[in-house]
């Protein structure tokens, strides 16, 4: 770096006097891991979880990424899940899902054991849907067939429709491009696309991969104010992985730092941004 300026962006914005590379903040974060107690877990879900991780051990193939991860979250709260990268994040929300090979451990919905159920499964019967980080949108169907693929599950067509007027009813963005083919929509649109197909199955639970991934700023407002709304007004339960880690603890009730697999911290989102170490590796400062 030219001159004797080291200052730089961090991870969620704002600036560092000393850069840290992607292994630093790794490292650094082992340093500040501990066990958190399965019953300090617990008491952050309000009562009775609506999903919970038990010890879950997961991965793909013969790789495992989670070693013995415990997670609870309540119904109408939101859980942002932050960390280094590689820390098995996006992986949290695969296994929740189905996407992951589990070796040991279990994926409850409430009392229920669903470890084992496919992901249409746990949409249909779990009421879990799955926003994926990368654009997903079909480019060449209009916004309507889009909107309408959320509702691939359900034998009546004519309740997707209903749904899909309810979608268009509250977001005026959509209605007006509903004709239109997907491709027109702008990054901040295409995001509202994707989270508003999830909807069309109505569930409780929404699994959100990076919402504000290549953004604009005020794009990211619109994203994170249409997500508040849905836990606010709708009770939906809100589990997600946020690169910018300050937003995203921000916005949630509860927040985990994770480690090499593991919780290394967990807590109140508002408390872990008051957490020095958080925000010297995680929040710019």
């Amino acid at each position: 770096m030219a001159g004797d300026d080291k200052r730089a962006g961090g991870y969620g914005g704002g600036t560092v006097d000393t850069v840290l590379s992607v292994g630093d903040v790794a490292r650094e974060a082992e340093a500040i891991a501990r066990a958190v107690p399965r019953e300090e877990i617990a008491a952050l879900s309000k009562g009775e979880p609506i999903v919970s991780l038990d010890a879950l051990h997961a991965g793909y193939g013969a790789m495992e990424i989670l070693h013995g991860i415990d997670l609870a979250v309540g119904q109408g709260q939101s859980l942002c899940l932050v960390g280094p990268n590689g820390a098995g994040k996006s992986t949290v929300l695969h296994s929740i899902f189905g996407f992951t090979k589990i070796s040991s451990g279990r994926v409850l919905a409430g009392a229920r054991d669903i470890t084992r159920l496919s992901p249409s499964e746990k949409l249909r019967d779990a009421g879990i849907a799955y926003i994926l980080q990368d654009n997903s949108v079909f480019p060449d169907m209009t916004v309507e067939e889009n909107l309408l693929m959320g509702g691939y599950l359900l034998a009546d067509q004519g309740k997707a429709m209903a749904a899909a007027e309810r979608i268009f009813e509250r977001y005026d963005r959509l209605a007006k491009r509903r004709h239109e083919r997907a491709r027109v929509l702008s990054g901040g649109e295409r995001r509202l696309l994707e989270i508003s197909r999830a909807l069309i199955m109505d569930p409780k639970v929404l699994l959100v991969d990076e919402p504000s991934i290549g953004l604009e700023p005020r794009m990211i407002d619109m994203v994170f104010e249409i997500l508040a709304d849905l836990q606010r007004a709708q009770g939906k339960t809100i589990l997600m992985v946020e690169q910018n880690a300050k937003r995203g603890l921000e916005f949630a009730d509860i927040g985990y730092v994770l480690v090499a697999g593991r919780v290394a911290l967990a807590g109140e989102g508002r408390a872990l941004l008051e957490n020095p170490d958080v925000g010297r590796l995680f929040l710019g400062g």
